[in-house]
């Protein structure tokens, strides 16, 4: 069937490629030849599959157009053959619409970039070869740049090595002076901290205790150690802001606070971040403490953030602060016990508190139950040897005794009984109810 006839873009607008062209229709070939040779392209012809294999196995060609009905071979055994050897040549396939099932399996097997139906449009053909050439040229460019890039990053790789050694001698250099910077520097925080906890009175020792369970809940949400650094120096300088506060009303529980009393309390989060605003090693800890009274549910100070607006580190913060806080009586006139402080955190997950956070703190501190049952709750003088914790033992200062899946014998268990004694504390163990014997 002879194409339709159609104006045609100038030859200066193709490049030089060569095209292979495959149809058993001696003026089918004559067509395309008469139609591509103006615009500057090789142009093959083949009157068979298996002639076109035999020329693309002797010239490199860029691309083929095959008609899909043909004796012997037909166009979609050839190009699927075609594209097994030679992947990187552009197919394109000549197909009439009663053949558009053949199409479709062609297309599929032999990874058709296109196909032009007959009678085709002189002018859509030629666009049609061009843009799939352009691409071809397109990827090729690519292929070459990046072997260019292995190629001298080979080079570099061969420079570098010749550097090792004076690269090595500056690390170690650097190294040594950049750890002497970082003493140097949170040696500082400590007095700076040690100065802040001048005026907790009563309460010394609170920025402490947010830093050192900051920094536990912290690892135990895979933090990078720089960000853990950040918690834990966050943790230590929460209540810089505070440093300006009447001493009066640094003693006195936010519960009893008049409303004067509690608009000035709540500046000092923004007043510790601009404190720090000059130093970049804390910058990061600074946003911390301008978020830590925060609340999840939006409506905490000083900007009103909620969720995961919130920055992570100030939501640790706020957990640690406040557990804190509830057993020294800053946050309401009675002290809670830990367990009691415990269940408030608990109790306002994903109120006050980011769910994450409170799972991570309930982590830390041996409060979850680690196994598919409810566990016992034991104090020393019911245990026995052989029982087997259901939770890490943790005192009220964070320190962990003994971990889950510990075995008791006679002697731990004489030991937990005696510190009970001698600290006057009540000891609550988690056992697995399977240890537990009648």
């Amino acid at each position: 069937m002879m194409p339709a006839p159609s104006a045609a873009p100038s030859a200066a607008s193709a490049p030089t490629f060569t095209l292979l062209c495959v149809d058993d229709e001696a003026n089918i070939l004559s067509s395309l030849r008469r139609l591509f040779r103006p615009h500057g392209y090789k142009v093959l012809v083949a009157g068979s599959g298996a002639e076109g294999l035999e020329l693309l196995a002797g010239e490199h060609v860029d691309l083929i157009i095959s008609d899909m009905r043909m004796p012997g071979m037909d166009g979609a055994a050839f190009l699927a053959e075609a594209r097994k050897r030679y992947p990187q040549t552009v197919r394109l396939l000549l197909t009439g619409y009663a053949d558009m099932e053949s199409t479709i399996a062609a297309i599929n097997s032999g990874q058709i970039a296109r196909y032009i139906a007959k009678p085709w449009n002189d002018q859509d053909v030629l666009l049609t070869v061009r843009e799939a050439l352009e691409r071809q040229a397109l990827q090729r460019e690519k292929d070459r740049l990046e072997a260019l890039a292995r190629q001298q990053n080979e080079e570099l790789k061969a420079l570098n090595a010749s550097l090792e050694q004076k690269v090595e001698a500056r690390t170690r250099e650097l190294k040594t002076a950049h750890e002497k910077l970082k003493q140097n520097f949170l040696t500082s925080i400590r007095v700076f901290a040690n100065l802040i906890e001048l005026r907790e009175g009563a309460n010394t020792g609170h920025s402490r205790r947010v830093a050192d369970l900051a920094r536990k809940i912290a690892i135990r949400l895979n933090f990078s150690p720089v960000d853990v650094q950040d918690v834990m120096l966050a943790g230590l300088l929460h209540d810089v802001g505070k440093i300006g506060l009447p001493d009066d009303l640094l003693g006195k529980p936010v519960s009893h606070m008049s409303g004067d009393e509690l608009g000035l309390l709540r500046k000092h989060p923004a007043s510790g971040q601009a404190t720090l605003m000059g130093l970049d090693n804390l910058r990061q800890a600074g946003s911390f403490i301008r978020s830590h009274h925060e609340r999840w549910d939006g409506q905490g100070y000083p900007d009103h953030l909620s969720g995961l607006a919130i920055p992570f580190g100030a939501r640790i913060i706020a957990v640690a602060n406040d557990f804190d806080g509830l057993q020294i009586g800053s946050l309401s006139p009675r002290r809670l016990k830990p367990e009691e402080a415990i269940a408030f955190i608990q109790q306002n997950r994903g109120k006050r508190y980011c769910p994450q956070v409170v799972d991570a703190f309930m982590d830390t501190m041996g409060a979850h139950d680690s196994s598919p049952t409810a566990s016992s709750e034991m104090n020393p003088s019911s245990l026995r040897p052989g029982m087997v914790l259901a939770r890490d033992l943790v005192t009220r200062d964070g320190v962990m005794l003994l971990a889950a899946d510990f075995v008791l014998d006679e002697n731990l268990i004489r030991q937990l009984r005696d510190l009970e004694a001698s600290e006057g504390m009540r000891l609550s163990i988690a056992i697995r109810p399977q240890t537990v014997k009648g």
